[in-house]
């Protein structure tokens, strides 16, 4: 149970962007008297809070490793971005928010089924990097890390956390180059 749990937490975490680019564009504003970027600030900072608070939970996923040597390791920091641009541009077509409601939940289902709940750009703000990592079984895994990989020779991984069979998180502990140098 805690495990779908916290992915539904992924999947809110991952679509919730959708919503702050709505309520921009609907020019929602939380402080009258303040300038109206700074209620659009604080609707930028929950999601981005959220996708930290979401890091801070995978102390609770099971621990696990990536078994046998990775045969190749290929960046997908840029593999997902366009598709979620289109949450971005569906948002600023959305015309009221009963829309935005009903809209906003098809993509959820969508994507919490699709398991494409992992790639979430307010990742990149913490310093997180994707990467697709095959391993000499010929397995594929979806690897959310800090570290910065450029030899699949150099990717050892012993306390990964498991999200899913194929979707792992690293927050820290694995061999590789790290992004600080």
């Amino acid at each position: 149970m805690g495990n779908k749990l916290y992915n539904l937490f992924l999947t809110f975490n991952a679509t919730s962007l959708m919503i702050v680019i709505f309520l921009i564009k609907q020019h929602c504003i939380i402080i009258n008297k303040a300038p109206n970027w700074v209620s659009y600030l604080i609707f930028i900072s929950i999601p981005a809070l959220m996708t930290g608070l979401s890091l801070l939970c995978t102390r609770f996923l099971s621990t696990d490793s990536i078994e046998g040597n990775v045969k190749d390791l290929e960046h997908a920091n840029n593999v997902y971005l366009p598709s979620y641009l289109g949450y971005f541009f569906v948002a600023l077509s959305v015309p009221d928010v009963e829309t935005l409601i009903f809209v906003f939940l098809i993509l959820f289902v969508f994507t919490y089924f699709s398991q494409t709940i992992y790639f979430n750009p307010l990742f990149l703000l913490w310093k997180r990097h994707f990467y697709y990592v095959t391993t000499e079984n010929n397995i594929k895994i979806f690897l959310i890390t800090r570290k910065v990989l450029r030899k699949p020779s150099d990717v050892h991984f012993e306390n990964l956390k498991r999200i899913n069979n194929y979707t792992f998180i690293d927050n820290g502990g694995g061999k590789g180059e790290s992004s600080d140098g």
